[in-house]
């Protein structure tokens, strides 16, 4: 009977839910990072006249924290169009969202990827100056890397240019261009690491920006258990969740943060109907 899938139904959720094993902020517990929850990806505050207005970060901390309980952020990347501001204006913004969240934030993370490898090296190394939590980085995207062993290489040597901290692989194939499978990359990085090669001592994981769930799935499955797989398309979550995603990196966390955080309680609770209105609600919103 209907009543009985239902009831089936609800029961699997609610333990799927206590297996994912969410944090306080209603985010699932991933092993062995450096961050975890919702992070907002940061927009880029300008004045009329086109320059970086780093008078509004405070505020922005105070915002993001109290009303919609989201404490770590993610600078400089698409929402913060990071790839068209300068090296110098990502390198001041990056400072002032750590002097600003110092005390307030749990985490900053910093996105240094850039179309020239000897910029996204020296960002790589400013992060670490300012100790800056992680760093994440996307591929060039004008002149496309040919192969996973070239992407792989490329990320070696940004990720060693700042070898105290976490780095991320920004994985977004619809601005990338790269067609390349998340899971073949962290497989090749994995390679390198176990064969005797130059692998990437602080590779920590990959923050997932495409719509390929298999994809998302199979990284997750192979290898979430020494990595961590953040997952970048809003309207998706609740999908990457079942497959059991560490957390999530996105623009709408800015604003919707705190509904984001009571659709993971739902989910957590096993009731899945106001999980799914709320995950409509971002996806609605995505559309417009």
């Amino acid at each position: 009977r209907s009543s009985d899938l239902v009831n089936a139904l609800g029961v699997f959720f609610r333990e799927l839910g206590e297996k994912c094993r969410f944090s306080e902020t209603g985010s699932m517990e991933p092993p062995e990072t450096h961050f975890k929850g919702l992070v907002a990806a940061t927009f880029t505050p300008m004045t009329e006249n086109g320059e970086i207005n780093l008078s509004l970060i405070e505020r922005y901390v105070h915002y993001l924290v109290t009303t919609h309980g989201v404490k770590t952020v993610f600078v400089n990347g698409t929402t913060g169009e990071g790839i068209s501001l300068s090296a110098q204006e990502r390198k001041l913004l990056a400072e002032e969202w750590m002097r600003q969240g110092s005390g307030r934030l749990e985490q900053v993370i910093v996105h240094v990827g850039t179309s020239s490898l000897k910029e996204s090296k020296d960002l790589a190394q400013h992060a670490a100056t300012i100790q800056a939590n992680a760093i994440c980085a996307m591929s060039p995207s004008f002149l496309k890397i040919p192969n996973v062993g070239a992407l792989v290489s490329y990320l070696s040597e940004v990720a060693a240019a700042a070898p105290t901290i976490p780095f991320y692989y920004y994985h977004i194939p619809i601005l990338s261009g790269l067609t390349f499978r998340a899971e073949d990359i962290v497989d090749e990085i994995k390679k390198r690491g176990t064969n005797g090669g130059q692998g990437i001592g602080n590779f920590r994981g990959v923050k997932f920006s495409g719509l390929d769930l298999l994809d998302f799935g199979q990284c997750v499955n192979r290898f979430g258990h020494e990595f961590s797989f953040f997952y970048g398309v809003d309207e998706q979550l609740l999908s990457s969740i079942i497959l059991r995603a560490h957390g999530a990196v996105g623009s709408t966390y800015n604003f919707m943060g705190k509904a984001t955080n009571e659709m993971l309680v739902y989910f957590q609770k096993g009731d899945i109907s106001s999980a799914q209105n709320k995950q409509f609600v971002h996806q609605e919103i995505g559309r417009a």
